[in-house]
């Protein structure tokens, strides 16, 4: 695959155009100095504002969990159907959370747990404990960044290096929209392209590829059986300020939990299961983010929450997917096993915006309905507009924008496939879609 470099794009009339017409992006911002590792206090998610994410990436999808910011602030195209997903950043502040502004995005603590896995906390990792794997782990991490095209914005979050070569293990939603993904190596400070050799929307994992990547320091995988009780150590790009990574103790509280993570843009949801529960503070861009026991070795990939991405969960501070349901699904997808879950490759692109119609809207039609089509992609030429209710794609039904997801990740650019819809006025159409390259899954 080939990712060009770090561009972004502030669309016009006519939506997102080719690569070819994008314009080199310059942030307008100056991060501010990394946290110290230590922190107190807990925000889960810490990104304001209503997010238009993965709203045109095949009609599907979420994303977060890593730290958003803004690139510029001129209007969505007039089509889009989508007001500007612009958020509020002041840069010279500081509010608590590295300078991020406290918004849409919070704590989804106060349910009941969900799983069997009991809820018993231990007294957690010791300050030294933190900071001799920090210093151990650290060289094993690197720091993700994407530029997101059509969102008009950049994020960030966390990966573990999982081969020498170049091969990082993370969540999807750390690089779910993304049209660019830059990769610092913490280890050796130098900053790589990044493709997306595949992944899994709902196991929330993805595996990246570093570009002229060699010798790196990769992490240790743990085999051991994860305990209620026992101490950990999370690790992550918290805030998304980049540079040395914050590291923060805590305890496992309960295994085997499930949380639902839905894009509040597209209402496309996932369920995510088996969790390893912690009282550790996770935060927006400790995403991807190994955590790890007080030795060092890595027992989970840190999934936090942020607006666009957000969690119907249990309460609790945090969660992680266990390293051995991680590692699994990453050495599917580095065999190139696809299947009904893992996608292998770049994304298709039908190029809407969509939420799910459950029958009660103008059409009287269950599907994904059409929040907005771009100008000069595949929905366009077969003459889809907003308001549509998507009903079949290649021969499979559509009840939600959920289904229409599932559908498009078993497909490839280039694919040819049947697409069915219902117009405002009931009238029912069909038309043969050529798919296009959009942004990550």
């Amino acid at each position: 695959m080939t990712i060009p470099d770090q561009y972004t794009y502030a669309p016009g009339p006519g939506g997102w155009p080719p690569p070819g017409q994008w314009q080199p992006y310059q942030d307008p911002y100056q991060q501010p100095a990394p946290p110290p590792r230590k922190r107190t206090g807990r925000v889960v998610a810490a990104v304001g504002g209503g997010i238009a994410l993965l709203a045109l990436v095949g009609a599907g999808g979420f994303a977060a969990g890593w730290s958003l910011r803004p690139v510029a602030s001129s209007p969505a195209s007039a089509n889009s159907g989508y007001s500007a997903p612009y958020l509020p950043l002041n840069p010279g502040s500081d509010n608590g959370n590295g300078g991020l502004p406290q918004g849409g995005g919070q704590d989804q603590g106060g349910g009941q747990d969900q799983g069997n896995g009991g809820s018993t906390g231990g007294t957690g990792a010791t300050d030294a404990q933190v900071a001799a794997v920090a210093q151990k782990v650290d060289p094993a991490l690197v720091d993700i960044d994407t530029v997101l095209g059509y969102q008009n914005g950049e994020a960030a979050g966390t990966g573990i290096v999982i081969a020498s070569d170049g091969v990082v293990l993370t969540n999807n939603h750390v690089v779910a929209g993304a049209t660019s993904i830059t990769v610092t190596d913490i280890g050796n400070q130098k900053r790589y392209r990044a493709a997306v050799i595949g992944y899994d929307r709902s196991g929330d994992v993805a595996v990246l590829r570093l570009s002229g990547a060699s010798g790196l320091a990769t992490a240790k995988l743990s085999t051991a059986t994860v305990k209620a009780g026992d101490p950990v150590v999370a690790i992550g790009n918290a805030g998304g300020t980049g540079g040395t990574p914050s590291a923060v103790g805590g305890s496992v509280t309960a295994l085997n939990q499930s949380i639902t993570a839905q894009d509040e843009s597209t209402g496309s949801s996932e369920k995510l299961t088996g969790l390893i529960e912690v009282n550790a503070d996770i935060r927006a861009g400790d995403s991807g983010g190994p955590l790890l026991t007080t030795s060092g070795e890595v027992i989970g990939v840190n999934t936090a929450a942020s607006a666009g991405f957000q969690y119907q969960s249990a309460g609790g501070d945090g969660f992680a997917i266990p390293i051995a349901t991680a590692t699994e699904i990453a050495d599917q997808i580095r065999a190139g096993q696809s299947s009904s879950k893992i996608h292998i490759g770049e994304t298709a692109y039908l190029g809407i915006g969509a939420s799910s119609n459950t029958g009660r809207g103008s059409t009287g039609e269950s599907g994904a309905a059409v929040t907005g089509v771009v100008q000069g992609t595949p929905a366009e030429a077969a003459g889809l507009s907003r308001g549509d209710v998507i009903t079949s794609v290649a021969g499979n039904q559509v009840t939600s924008a959920t289904d229409l997801t599932t559908v498009l990740d078993q497909h490839h650019p280039g694919d040819r496939v049947k697409v069915v819809w219902t117009d405002l006025s009931g009238q029912s159409h069909s038309a043969s879609v050529k798919l296009a390259t959009g942004p990550v899954g």
